[in-house]
């Protein structure tokens, strides 16, 4: 059935309220046990004084976040500044090597920041991944591209390149993973795109340009050489219309979500709740959903504010990258969740759709599937957690083509043909509640802990069985519903704008 179902007005608006009442109604209870554990001793390291004239402690649980809009604030602030700086005085001169000054300005920055033996172990993968990529063999460009990523992610080889990178300050693991894990599918790309070129190579100083971009250095977004090649390339660099304006309109966006998650943050301790099973055994099975559910939110969120940041400079420099990950609020299938886009546009070019092509067969979307979550596996860093998430994800998206395939055999496929389409459209969205809390429990334990996904899962599946379980599936059958109806009225918009372009 189509995506522009239309459901009554009045059944809508009573899904909306429904998922209101129970948004509040969840949101009070981890208010309150957020206020009943601030002065709980297991929770003094992640509960910490806060603005004092809130007169309540902060959630400082996520070392990350308190990092980069504390401590090292101003530096972020010092590094990017210099960087549209020089870059928009470059862009007005001489717009054709606006891209050296980039590169000479993110190695200088590099060089400043993790010192001249990191720039050294940066520079020699990328001198072995280009004498790779001049043999043009796909193959070769993958094992070879995959075992400098191991080089990073699995021990002794890690610990030992990290070793000599001298200093000791508190993003200095962050920034080195992140750096070198970031240079690796960069120059993958590199690699891979150069094995597709048909005449001539491309040359070392096009993947020093590439990968030394500063804004995407440390923390990406990932964009595909090819995208970027031909974008930084231009010299003709002509703005369209109101666009400063939107970017001055994210940017303040950007702060204004900043600010009021350190706001939340004194009344909802999200974080550090779940470190305490103990305390998490005395919350609502309704809580505990919630708690769930916000953990998943909030790193959205934090993605969405990292990469939000990141692509309003490379704006700025006349760029388009990846967008920030879609909301995992508008989320109820595998196949779209994500939470870093360049990330997921890269497997999904490289190894997903290059394997799975229209992802319509079992066996080759099997395949698909399990090389991309092999190569996510080595991305994120082998250890126990990360193949649990991997293999339950890794199924999660198979499932979803098996359930497709399965109710597309008769007598399905006449059941459904009979049927209105609102009704189709109610049975599916029932469907896709379940899986709904499938995408959460399944991410939660990556983003949190197996022990409290375990918790989750065993309250509302069993103790909280039968009523926990129906009401809370339920109420995000009406969350569902409304994420239709968005997609519903987004659908009919493009098809306007389709037809505007036509005529």
């Amino acid at each position: 059935m189509g995506v522009k179902t239309m459901l009554p007005s009045y059944e809508l608006g009573f899904y909306a309220l429904t998922v209101t009442c129970a948004v509040v109604y969840s949101g009070s209870g981890i208010f309150e046990a957020s206020r009943d554990s601030m002065n709980r001793k297991a929770f003094r390291d992640g509960i910490k004084p806060g603005w004092h004239y809130f007169g309540r402690k902060m959630d400082v649980a996520d070392f990350e976040w308190v990092m980069w809009f504390t401590s090292f604030r101003n530096v972020i602030i010092f590094a990017l500044s210099g960087h549209v700086l020089f870059g928009k005085i470059c862009s007005m001169t001489v717009p054709q090597h606006r891209a050296v000054v980039y590169m000479l300005y993110g190695v200088l920055a590099v060089l400043g920041s993790m010192g001249l033996v990191y720039l050294m172990i940066i520079l020699s993968h990328c001198l072995v991944l280009y004498s790779v990529a001049l043999a043009k063999q796909r193959w070769l460009c993958y094992v070879a591209g995959l075992c400098c990523l191991a080089s990073f992610k699995v021990e002794p080889f890690s610990s030992w390149q990290s070793g000599f990178v001298t200093g000791a300050f508190d993003l200095q693991d962050v920034l080195f993973y992140g750096g070198s894990g970031f240079t690796i599918m960069r120059c993958m790309s590199f690699a891979l795109e150069n094995s597709e070129r048909k005449e001539g190579i491309y040359s070392i100083f096009d993947l020093l340009k590439y990968n030394f971009y500063l804004p995407f250095f440390f923390f990406g977004p990932v964009m595909t050489f090819d995208q970027f090649h031909a974008q930084v390339s231009t010299r003709e660099l002509r703005r369209k219309d109101d666009e400063m304006r939107n970017i001055r309109i994210h940017a303040l966006l950007h702060v204004g979500v900043i600010i009021t998650v350190d706001i939340f943050f004194h009344f909802f301790y999200i974080l550090t709740l779940p470190s305490d099973l103990k305390f998490m055994n005395r919350l609502s099975d309704w809580s505990l959903a919630g708690l769930a559910y916000s953990n998943l939110v909030y790193d959205w969120v934090k993605a969405a504010v990292m990469f939000g940041v990141i692509n309003t400079i490379a704006r700025l420099d006349h760029l388009d990258p990846p967008q920030p990950p879609k909301c995992i609020t508008m989320l109820y299938v595998f196949a779209e969740t994500h939470f870093d886009r360049g990330i997921n546009d890269w497997l999904c070019k490289y190894v997903y759709d290059h394997i799975g092509e229209n992802h319509d067969n079992v066996m080759k979307e099997l395949m698909a599937t399990i090389a991309t979550f092999a190569i996510t596996t080595l991305w994120l860093g082998p250890c126990e957690i990360v193949y649990i998430w991997s293999v339950f994800n890794c199924f999660g998206l198979n499932f979803e083509l098996w359930v497709q395939k399965f109710f597309q055999q008769e007598p399905f496929a006449k059941l459904e043909a009979k049927m209105s389409a609102a009704m189709s459209r109610r049975i599916r969205a029932v469907f896709g509640a379940a899986n709904f809390w499938a995408i959460v429990l399944y991410n939660i334990l990556a983003l949190n802990s197996l022990e409290f996904a375990l918790l989750v899962t065993k309250r509302l599946l069993l103790t909280g069985f039968p009523v926990s379980t129906l009401s809370i599936w339920f109420i995000t059958y009406c969350g569902v519903q409304l994420i239709k109806e968005r997609e519903r009225i987004l659908a009919i918009e493009e098809e306007k704008c389709d037809k505007a372009k036509v005529e």
